[in-house]
């Protein structure tokens, strides 16, 4: 109930100012209406501690084509826990409401708490599941080298955001459909508003990101050097990365996070399928870039098949 009145109460209060324009209110009428507003915003309030909206114990927003969002998503499913995923359209929250994903929401008494950023939902995730149910959230722990590997790894991440935006940003319909406006999970006023705002966003994008042909560079340059480290480290036949035969949470980051250009058939375990764009529907340059990846690192390329196929 709170979910719902919360987006109509924000409606109101961006019309305000017109509709105190448009019919001449009075400076008191004004302040009058400002005060009804704190008060609605109130009785919000109280509501959700009188009587809190149904939901999940965990609640995942994402963007289902993020890779930070796979990988905290991979790591919930390996877990067993029961979660929903709220898939919203691509850049919006971003840009217009300062919220980046993935946020991972929960309940905690009466109140409902959020945590975003990958690396802070995954300690999040150990610390709580390694006490419920240690077995299966012994992927989960957090070493010191674990932590500078996914360190490493999520830098990767953004480079490889930047990778795709240089692609495909200037194919609009491909952008889109990435972005989720093909996707019947997400709602239709945000999948309008993305087609809509498109030229805007591509703007904020390339700002945000500094797309460059020399920032492309630099970002194939760093994927391909964690890439390359990767290669070394597998080929003594280990299972994990770091070493030892058993998989933990800093190998799924890693998968998850290359996944955005491997593009295994079971990334985001179905979540994915409406927002993924195949390989041979994307930029010949692009293509390119990704064969090479697969040439050059096949021990590395292999592992993440491998993962997703057996782990996914």
């Amino acid at each position: 109930m709170t979910g719902r009145r919360l987006p109509l109460h924000s409606l109101f209060l961006f019309l305000l100012p017109v509709i105190v324009a448009w019919f001449g209110v009075s400076v008191a009428g004004a302040i009058g209406l400002a005060l009804l507003m704190l008060l609605w915003r109130w009785a919000i309030s109280l509501s959700a501690i009188a009587a809190p909206a149904r939901m999940p114990e965990l609640e995942l927003e994402s963007i289902s084509a993020s890779h930070f969002v796979e990988k905290v998503r991979w790591s919930l499913d390996r877990l067993g826990v029961d979660y929903r995923e709220k898939p919203v359209g691509g850049t919006l929250g971003a840009f217009f409401l300062g919220r980046t994903v993935p946020v991972l929401k929960f309940r905690s008494g009466a109140v409902r708490s959020s945590i975003g950023n990958s690396p802070e939902i995954l300690r999040y995730l150990w610390g709580r599941y390694a006490v419920e149910r240690p077995d299966e959230a012994e992927f989960l722990r957090p070493t010191p080298e674990r932590l500078a590997f996914e360190s490493r790894v999520d830098r990767c991440g953004v480079d490889l955001q930047v990778w795709v935006y240089h692609h495909l940003l200037p194919h609009r319909e491909l952008t889109l459909r990435a972005w989720g406006a093909e996707n019947p999970a997400i709602p239709a006023w945000q999948r309008l508003a993305l087609r809509l705002l498109y030229p805007l966003l591509r703007i904020l994008i390339r700002r945000a990101f500094r797309i460059t042909p020399a920032r492309h560079a630099k970002a194939v340059a760093h994927v391909s050097a964690l890439l390359a480290e990767v290669e070394e480290k597998l080929a003594d036949g280990r299972q994990s990365i770091l070493g030892g035969d058993q998989v933990n949470y800093s190998d799924l980051a890693f998968a998850a996070i290359m996944g955005l250009w491997a593009q295994p058939p079971q990334f985001g375990a179905g979540c994915a399928d409406a927002v993924r764009v195949e390989l041979d529907r994307c930029p010949p340059a692009m293509q390119v870039e990704v064969r090479a990846w697969r040439q050059q690192y096949p021990r590395a390329t292999a592992f993440i098949d491998r993962l997703y196929q057996e782990q996914r």
